[in-house]
């Protein structure tokens, strides 16, 4: 990490705070391109240089705001994958959920990542997505690898392609959550806990009749 940046990090936590919180709410209601580093120092009321200090320009400033919301997403799937009971479907259950629990707590930075998923002209998307989904990967193959191990999923299951897939549902899932016009409405944000609950199990069981093992 940049001094400037080690620098922001020892800002008390409610300035630091204070100025994710209005980065986050300008790139997503404007995207990279349109969003005005003006607006978010005039919003906290403090001078650019103090932005440009900490981050060097706006990218700096947008970079350090997806890293920071990487490791935030990633907390959860940490504590998902040691969790002692080794459920590979369960697992996958509860990955769901922390992804619905993610958008709930994080919505501006989960619409900025999907203006960077349906977006060609934002920069850096190939380099941002590729980390999202890396981490994503080494999440899911490490869970793939155990429930192989542990006799959960079936014996002739290509791990790339199961990985491949497993991704794909688990983004769709959170993409209509998100997006609930997408589905008629089915997933909504606005559903009850209950309701997507159940979604979350239906899809996993999907998940079980593809990938367990018959025996």
């Amino acid at each position: 990490m940049a001094t400037a940046q080690k620098t922001f990090e020892n800002l008390p936590d409610e300035k630091r705070e204070r100025v994710l919180s209005e980065a986050t709410r300008e790139f997503a209601d404007h995207g990279y391109h349109q969003a005005s580093v003006n607006r978010i120092v005039g919003r906290l009321g403090i001078a650019k240089g103090s932005l440009f200090k900490y981050f060097g320009n706006k990218q700096g400033l947008f970079e350090y705001l997806f890293g920071h919301a990487v490791s935030q997403f990633k907390r959860p799937l940490k504590e998902i994958r040691d969790t002692p009971s080794g459920d590979f479907f369960e697992r996958m259950y509860m990955s769901l959920m922390a992804g619905v629990d993610f958008i709930d707590a994080h919505p501006l930075i989960y619409r900025i990542y999907l203006k960077m998923l349906f977006q060609e002209n934002f920069p850096m998307r190939e380099t941002f997505l590729t980390e999202v989904r890396q981490a994503s990967t080494k999440y899911l193959r490490a869970l793939i690898a155990d429930g192989k191990e542990s006799g959960q999923l079936r014996n002739d299951l290509d791990p790339e392609m199961a990985v491949f897939h497993c991704n794909a549902i688990m983004d769709r899932f959170l993409q209509s959550y998100a997006m609930p016009s997408l589905d008629g409405d089915t997933l909504s944000d606005k559903a009850d806990r209950t309701t997507i609950e159940t979604k979350a199990r239906a899809v996993t069981e999907f998940i079980r009749h593809g990938l367990g093992n018959p025996s």
